[in-house]
């Protein structure tokens, strides 16, 4: 009896359990129920499912698998995550909730931008909601790569074909019965799976199996051959976390930048019952973002240590997490470790199908084409939107290499395209009352412009500069700008600045 998959397949049946519940008890009977759970979720829900949802299995397998192979010089990105998770909390998570209250009790965020400068023109909604549609697709590319690995990796007499199909439509099926209200529950739950997964791995490693450990595995470089090109990559774990290159250090502080422009992530401030409660949500999402990050680093660190040739020499760094809690672990308890790195692109992917299915009925299908559509109607869209992106998502995922890298690499275009378009434009919408609608417009476009143009150009490969911080940089310059020469904001937008912004702001 193979307990490992006994204990993995159990877990998941649970999930799905816990989206039918949701769906047959009637809690999702409209689409801010669907979308935004009613803006009931409590702090410790709130704070927990914002971090599954941000982390996925880019923690367990992209981000162990680069520092295994390259070094602690990758430990910037977490620096800079840690960093951003922080300051995106305290700078916008209470404004946010009460900005979007405020904006008409605003449900998505494209909703809330059009919303906030209280104007009749949809172009930013418009614009919003197809950068969405484009960039969730391949973050949930992201997610399915990840997870058919873990599948494969359980079931390896299934091909990753197969096993990507069983896994996108466990994802189809939880997101589809479930929304928002569901998938916030199960994050908290998957959040707390995934910190104890990666804490437990390195301790019982370093406590129990210290023998093992071979600092001069640390020394070694190792070199596989891709099967596929013929490429050969050399692993050189590098040197210590201040001999990172420039390029590194900016690289990994960008990513930091993305948070304040993450749809999926923002969508969990806007749904907090109370203002109030936001205050013990950032302490809690703050411990766990750094104690899951501290573990992925230290899994990648004895990982390099104690398996390091068995994982370089076949380009398996992305399977240093798996191949671990295999060897350490009962085959049940690897089961539930195995579990977490699916939870995690589960908590991810769900998360980014709910938002752009939201954007898509509140920005594009009631505005443009079914402007007298019902609560029905419009939630029967957002669901069959559900399994349009994945499918969409599918033939990305398929068309992509595997492991470590190709995890990064989508997770990473994503991210600048958001992080780029969103995120000055929320800023200044958060704390500049002068800041007007024509200036939020720019600020998107422009950032994904350059954020786009400069990966395209080859420029994020020749300098060595993640295209997020030029398109940031451009996206804030330019956002400003136009809205300082530009007319002022009506008194309707200056209302609700005030409005969001009195010290009893609900």
């Amino acid at each position: 009896m193979n307990w490992e998959i006994i204990t993995f397949v159990v877990y998941f049946a649970i999930l799905l359990g816990v989206a039918l519940v949701f769906y047959f008890n009637g809690s999702n009977k409209d689409s801010e129920d669907f979308f935004l759970g009613g803006r009931s979720m409590g702090p410790w829900v709130a704070a927990l499912s914002a971090q599954a949802s941000d982390m996925s299995a880019w923690l367990l397998m992209g981000l162990p698998g680069s520092i295994l192979a390259f070094g602690f010089g990758q430990m910037w990105i977490g620096i800079g995550l840690g960093i951003g998770t922080a300051a995106n909390w305290i700078l916008c998570a209470k404004r946010l909730r009460t900005f979007s209250k405020a904006a008409d009790d605003s449900i998505t965020l494209p909703q809330y931008l059009t919303n906030r400068f209280a104007v009749d023109s949809r172009v930013l909604q418009l614009v919003c909601a197809l950068i969405f549609l484009f960039a969730y697709t391949i973050y949930v590319a992201s997610a399915l790569v990840a997870g058919t690995s873990v599948f494969s990796t359980l079931f390896p007499d299934i091909s990753p074909r197969v096993a990507m199909i069983v896994f996108l439509l466990i994802i189809i099926a939880y997101t589809f019965f479930g929304g928002f209200a569901a998938v916030c529950w199960t994050d908290f739950f998957q959040g707390m799976l995934m910190m104890f997964a990666l804490m437990l791995v390195p301790l019982v490693v370093f406590f129990c199996h210290r023998a093992l450990l071979d600092p001069a595995a640390l020394e070694t470089v190792y070199e596989y051959t891709d099967a596929a090109s013929g490429a050969v990559t050399q692993c050189s774990f590098g040197g210590g976390l201040f001999s990172a290159s420039w390029q590194e250090i900016v690289t990994g502080l960008g990513w930091g930048l993305g948070y304040f422009g993450m749809p999926h992530i923002l969508v969990r401030f806007m749904s907090i019952e109370k203002p109030s409660m936001i205050k013990k949500s950032s302490v809690v999402a703050i411990v766990w973002v750094v104690i899951s990050l501290f573990s992925a680093v230290m899994v990648a660190y004895f990982g390099r240590m104690v398996m390091g040739e068995e994982l370089l020499t076949t380009g398996k760094q992305s399977l240093v997490f798996i191949a671990m809690s295999r060897r350490f672990f009962p085959t049940a308890i690897c089961g539930l470790l195995l579990a977490a790195i699916v939870s995690a692109s589960i908590s991810t992917a769900d998360s980014q199908l709910l938002v752009a299915s939201s954007s898509f009925t509140a920005d594009l299908y009631k505005p443009f084409f079914r402007k007298g559509a019902t609560e029905k109607e419009t939630l029967m869209v957002g669901r069959i939107l559900v399994l349009v992106l994945s499918v969409i998502a599918f033939m990305i995922a398929s068309s992509k290499g595997s492991g470590a890298q190709a995890i990064m690499n989508m997770v990473e275009n994503a991210w600048g395209a958001f992080g780029a378009s969103f995120g000055p434009t929320i800023l200044l919408s958060l704390f500049w009352r002068r800041f007007n609608y024509k200036g939020a417009v720019a600020g998107v476009i422009s950032g994904f412009v350059v954020d786009l143009g400069w990966l395209l150009t080859g420029l994020t490969a020749s300098t060595g500069v993640y295209e997020i911080v030029p398109g940031f940089i451009a996206s804030l310059l330019i956002a400003f700008l136009v809205a300082k020469f530009t007319e002022a904001p009506n008194a309707k937008a200056l209302e609700i600045f005030d409005k969001a912004t009195a010290p009893d702001a609900d």
